[in-house]
Order: structure tokens, then C-alpha cells, then sequence
């Protein structure tokens, strides 16, 4: 049984670094602005041979409750609570200050094994930082360099004397260990191609990014349907930064929900941090499977809105709409209906694209929301045999052939499903480069509609078979 290490600290010493430094890829958002990280995250671990699951926190300030900061100290509390052991992370470059000796006493009142981890200690005049460490009674201070991997031998040492070598290193469980290299940028826990063909295992975990605009109301969304105060949520826009991952069986069905910043209009986005913010969101759409598009149903298909739709599209993943904020309608019946007419009409690339209202806030419409993420997610991975396919190119020639170009009618022969996960076909016929956008289309529409593909991207491909009389032909001349 794996043990369970909080990283916390006031603002700017570090814990992010130390987190992706432990976790050997660059998961949390690291920047010199301090407050970067707001949620707890929390992630599998490898120190050598010590293994672990580590907390990522927010910076420990003195705050009331009801503001942002006290919030964001709620959740470092509830990690402390949640962790077999605190590393406690002061500045050795900068040295103490007063906020570190409050929150130490705060850490000594949790009753929880410390293990005190001065960082930057690789900077000039870090001595005299080490040194004022002492004053925080929480024994020797380690000194490490998050950012450069120095003092991970020493740090290993500390956390089995702090835990004992039985707690430490636990039983293992069966299996080999996974490698993980540090410096690669992924989300979640596995090396994902977006474009793979794996076939479909309901068994996998699902990976669900919920995205939208700031203040749809993405965190509320994930907390309520989780049925705990995992994510930090409130009035502010743009509390998200991180794309945090939370963990969660659905009816027997395990799924990783992944949080992520609301998405501004680009011309809006300036401070380094948002755009890291948004980068870590669009990673997480290319990872993921379903992704879950939050609409403040009071202000809904803003500009931004259809943006991130078309973005989701053309990564391939499969969208499902949720119109949130649905308590605060007056009319649901006339809204509803007349939000799935501009569904249909805005978003035809998607045509029968499942929409949803639901309020997060008061947990309304959340199983009708998992209910469509589930069939979408089966159509996404669908699979149509080629006799099929076949016999509905056929009465599909007979009906609507395509059309003559430059006095030659073009000559469809052929169609097979290529891949799934978004569901791909590739068209053989006689002159690809000739063929008209407009009659693909009419192919990809009558592919959903035969094979009830509704509301997932379609692929088509087209190919011409190589003419094997075509190279005679040149000798001969």
C-alpha cells in the first residue's frame, strides 16, 4: 500500500516544481508569479525506490475563508489531512518569513510526520536560508533544488527516517512499475497517441476534459458530479488554472474527469500565465475521449463558445454540450427548444450533437449528462462492416451519383471504414482531387443517418486505386 506526501508552503518556494520533479513529467503549471497553483493535485510518484502518491497544493496564506486565498487554504488543509507525510517547503534563497513559522505550527498541530525541504538551495547565499530553518522546530532542513534534481538522495533518506523503512517502502503492488521520464509534458498518466486505433474497453478508464469559457461553471460541474468539494470553485472568473485530473466510478464505470481554465477569445489573452493556462486546456482535449462543452445557459453560443466546438471537431474528439446554469432559466420549455434548433444549425459538422441542460449548482440533469457522454462515447468508437458500407454506397450511387467535372462524370468505386475514435472511412474513385467538398459532405451526412453516427466528427479519405497499366503506357511512348 502506497503512502500519500502533501507538498505545501507559503506562495512562490517551489511546490510545483518539487511536485513535476517527483512525478518526472511537467504536469502543474510552474511560473515566478506567485499563487500559480490553486487546486490540490494529486499524482503517482517514484523517488528512487521509494513509491508514493503526491499532493500538489496551493501556497498557504493567512486569509478569510470566504475570499480566494481562503479558500485555496481549505483545500491545502484538506490535503494535509489527507497525507501520511508533509514535506514541508520553505525558500533557502530568500530565507524565512513570518507567514513560514505560522503555517509550521499549523503542521505541527496535524500530528503528521515532517520532513522540512529547504529548495533553491543550488542559489548564492542559500546557507544563511538553510540556517534560519532551523527556527521552525521541524527538524534538519534538506536542501534541494527542485528545478535542477539535486538532493533527491538526501530528501529519499529523510522521508523513510521520517515514515520508518516498514511504512516507507509498504507492500508493492503486483505489476511491473511504470517508468516515467522527467521533462515530458503530458496530461494524466499514460503516453497517449490522440490518433491511435485501440480498440474498444469499456474496462480503460474514460478521459472526460470539460471545457468552456471562464465562469460556465466547469469546476461546479465536475464537484457535483463527484459529489464532493474536490475542486476549488467561487464567483471569480478564471480560478482554474492547471488541468487537474480527479478520478471517479460512474455506475461501475471508472472515468478520469480533467478540469481545465476557461478559454478567452485569443485577442484577450496577454499574461504568460493564461496562455500556459490554455495550452494545458487544449492538451487536454487531444487526450481526451469525450469532451464535455460548458455553456452558461444564460449567455449561450457566444463567438468563443462555437470556437472551442470547432476546435474539439477538428482534434476528432467526441463533444458533448451541457447548458449549465438551467436554475436560473424562466422559461426551460421555449429555451430549450430553441437552443437545439441553433445546436442543429451552428454546429453542422456534428449534425445531432447531444445537448443537455443541467445545473450544477443544484445537481439537476447530471445522469441525463453522463447517460449522453456514454452514447456518444460508443458511437465515437463505432465500427461498420465493409459489406455494409458497400451496399449503402450502392443505393447511395443509385440515388445521387456524383457529379461530371470537366465533362467527365467522376466514378465512386469503393468505401471501407479505415479506423474509429473519431470514426474514419476512405472513398476510392476515380479522380480525388476533382471531387467537390459539397458531395463529401453529402457522403458524411448519409453515413451518420444510415449508421446512427449522431453528434461525433466523420472522416473521409479519398483514394484511387493505382492504374498497374499506367507505367506500360509511358514505356510505350
Amino acid at each position: 500500500m502506497t503512502f500519500k506526501v502533501a507538498i505545501i508552503g507559503r506562495p512562490n518556494v517551489g511546490k510545483s516544481t518539487l511536485f513535476n520533479r517527483l512525478v518526472g513529467r511537467k504536469l502543474a503549471l510552474v511560473d515566478d508569479t506567485p499563487g500559480v497553483t490553486r487546486d490540490r493535485r494529486v499524482h503517482a510518484a517514484k523517488l528512487y525506490d521509494l513509491h508514493f502518491d503526491v499532493i500538489d497544493t496551493a501556497g498557504f496564506e493567512d486569509a478569510a475563508a470566504s475570499t480566494l486565498p481562503g479558500r485555496m487554504r481549505a483545500q491545502t488543509e484538506i490535503a494535509i489531512r489527507e497525507a501520511d507525510l508533509i514535506f514541508f517547503t520553505v525558500d533557502a534563497k530568500s530565507g524565512l518569513m513570518p507567514d513560514d513559522k505560522t503555517f509550521a505550527e499549523i503542521v505541527r498541530k496535524s500530528g503528521k510526520p515532517v520532513v522540512l525541504v529547504a529548495n533553491k538551495a543550488e542559489a548564492k547565499g542559500a546557507q544563511g536560508g538553510m540556517l534560519e530553518a532551523w527556527e521552525l522546530g521541524l527538524g534538519e532542513p534538506i536542501p534541494v533544488s527542485a528545478e535542477h534534481g539535486q538532493g533527491m538522495p538526501d530528501l529519499r533518506d529523510a522521508v523513510i527516517g521520517a515514515l520508518g523503512e516498514a511504512r516507507a517502502f509498504g507492500e508493492e503492488e503486483d505489476g511491473e512499475d511504470e517508468e516515467v521520464v522527467a521533462g515530458e509534458v503530458l496530461i494524466g498518466e499514460d503516453i497517449v497517441d490522440p490518433d491511435a486505433e485501440p480498440s474498444y474497453d469499456d474496462t480503460k478508464p474514460m478521459r472526460i476534459a470539460v471545457v468552456g469559457r471562464p465562469n460556465a461553471g466547469k469546476s461546479t460541474l465536475i464537484n457535483a458530479l463527484i459529489g464532493e468539494e474536490r475542486l476549488l470553485t467561487g464567483p471569480e472568473a478564471g480560478i482554474t488554472r492547471d488541468s487537474i485530473s480527479v478520478d471517479w466510478d460512474w455506475h461501475g464505470r471508472r472515468l478520469k474527469l480533467f478540469d481545465t481554465a476557461g478559454m478567452r477569445r485569443k485577442a484577450r489573452i496577454h499574461e504568460k500565465l493564461e496562455v500556459m493556462s490554455v495550452q494545458d486546456g487544449l492538451r487536454a482535449i487531444r487526450f481526451a475521449e469525450i469532451v464535455i462543452i460548458v455553456l452558461d445557459a444564460t449567455i449561450p453560443f457566444e463567438k468563443q463558445d462555437l470556437q472551442i466546438a470547432d476546435l474539439i471537431v477538428r482534434e476528432g474528439r467526441a463533444p458533448v454540450i451541457a447548458f449549465n446554469k438551467w436554475d436560473l432559466i424562466d422559461h426551460p420549455q421555449e429555451l430549450l427548444a430553441e437552443l437545439r434548433e441553433k445546436t442543429e444549425r451552428l454546429l453542422p459538422q456534428v449534425r445531432g450533437i447531444q445537448a443537455v441542460p443541467v445545473s450544477a449548482e443544484t445537481g439537476r440533469g447530471l445522469d441525463k449528462l453522463m447517460d449522453a457522454v456514454l452514447r456518444t462515447h460508443k458511437v465515437w468508437n463505432s465500427r461498420v462492416s465493409t459489406g455494409k458500407l458497400n451496399r449503402w454506397l450502392e443505393s447511395i450511387l443509385a440515388h445521387h451519383p456524383p457529379p461530371a467535372v470537366a465533362g467527365r462524370r467522376l466514378k465512386v468505386k469503393y468505401v471501407t471504414q479505415a479506423k474509429t475514435r473519431p470514426p474514419g472511412f476512405v472513398v476510392q474513385c476515380s479522380r480525388p482531387d476533382a471531387m467537390p467538398q459539397s458531395y463529401v459532405r453529402y457522403l458524411s451526412n448519409s453515413l451518420r443517418e444510415a449508421f446512427d453516427m449522431p453528434g461525433v466528427p466523420i472522416r473521409i479519405a479519398l483514394r484511387t486505386s493505382d492504374n498497374p497499366f499506367a507505367g506500360r503506357a509511358k514505356k510505350r511512348s
